[in-house]
């Protein structure tokens, strides 16, 4: 089948089409991760984006029961330059096109994907229309026109009811409050395994109900949109930052900034990928991480609200992390939990921990 993208500057690139027949509209993204296609689909942080994957074939091992970072794909549409229908490898249950047709997401292929990766390096990430159901131009043109990006995503992202998942590891149990902007599994499975016992908060969830269950701890999840729409989440992080320890991701780190008094911008065209170097003050050391944001931190924003940067993007020099000078509490904007991605960043789980057994930041 014939697909096309439509931008919202008027360049229209064609291609075949695969996955789910129908249209969509969102932002257009590119991510350079050369695995994780499973794992960065079903990313809740992903809501409202048409991804575009800088890796040229994607499909090549296809589709498994154990690579889901939720039970759907939460990203609008999938961009590639090859798609491999006959995958290759033992956990393989469908391949790419049968598991976009089933999770009701549409796919283009056959298209120059380094054009379109230059375009948003060079102009930003921009609305754009993905169609494989044969629209017209005209059509498209309308529908880009017409439907505004949402900025609150996070508040569609994040479970709908409390619930509660018992550890899985660790022998020291420690109860932790997780305020939920769209996590992903892997994340709560760093928890779990940990031995944290987590009790999972839909968004806007008041103060108080957070803190009737006496958690040890506090963590405030990754998630969709520009972190500034989310005003009950800022509000109600104010009311509690500083009562026990505070650990945020992604999301996470940016809400906590915007509670502390702090303020968050948004990046010419984000950090997408598994392969972004990040510089660590407190240990020292460079890291390679993976990052899904597109938003940061504005540094001169926080230092005198109490905080302090700990972690520099070693490519664009923008905020990574940060800690509070006197209060429990620290974050980082990129994914220790590395999936997709390398491994190296699990100590920030440890230190989570470690600072609810009374350990110092």
């Amino acid at each position: 089948m014939e697909a096309l993208l439509y931008l919202e500057d008027g360049t229209v690139i064609t291609g075949k089409g695969f996955g789910f027949r129908t249209t969509r509209v969102g932002e257009l993204v590119f991510n350079t991760g050369m695995t994780g296609y499973q794992k960065t689909l079903t990313d809740p942080s992903y809501m409202g984006q048409i991804i575009t994957m800088t890796y040229p074939l994607i499909g090549n091992y296809g589709i498994s029961k154990i690579d889901n970072e939720s039970d759907k794909i939460y990203a609008f549409g999938l961009v590639a330059k090859d798609i491999c229908f006959e995958p290759s490898n033992s956990n393989c249950i469908m391949n790419i096109d049968e598991w976009l047709k089933e999770m009701k997401v549409p796919g283009i292929w056959k298209v120059d994907t380094r054009r379109i990766t230059k375009k948003i390096r060079n102009e930003g990430t921009i609305k754009c229309v993905i169609s494989n159901e044969g629209i017209s131009i005209e059509e498209a043109q309308r529908l880009c026109k017409e439907t505004p990006l949402k900025g609150d995503w996070m508040k569609e992202a994040a479970a709908k009811e409390k619930k509660v998942i018992l550890p899985t590891g660790g022998s020291d149990i420690k109860k932790v409050a997780v305020l939920d902007f769209g996590v992903k599994k892997s994340i709560l499975d760093g928890l779990s395994s940990r031995g944290c016992e987590l009790h999972i908060f839909p968004y806007g969830t008041g103060a108080e109900e957070i803190m009737s269950i006496k958690p040890d701890g506090i963590f405030l999840t990754n998630g969709p949109g520009d972190p500034e729409a989310a005003t009950e989440a800022i509000a109600i992080t104010k009311e509690i930052m500083g009562t026990v320890p505070t650990f945020g991701i992604c999301m996470g780190h940016q809400i906590l900034a915007l509670a502390a008094g702090g303020k968050t911008y948004k990046l010419k065209y984000g950090h997408r990928g598994a392969n972004h170097g990040v510089y660590d003050k407190d240990t020292n050391r460079s890291y390679i991480t993976s990052q899904n944001h597109g938003y940061a931190v504005d540094s001169n924003s926080i230092i005198l609200k109490g905080m302090e940067v700990t972690h520099i993007n070693l490519n664009d020099g923008t905020v990574e992390g940060m800690k509070h000078r006197d209060l429990p509490i620290f974050s980082v904007q990129y994914h220790p939990e590395a999936s997709p991605g390398p491994n190296d960043n699990q100590y920030l789980f440890d230190k989570f921990i470690n600072m609810m057994k009374g350990g110092v930041l």
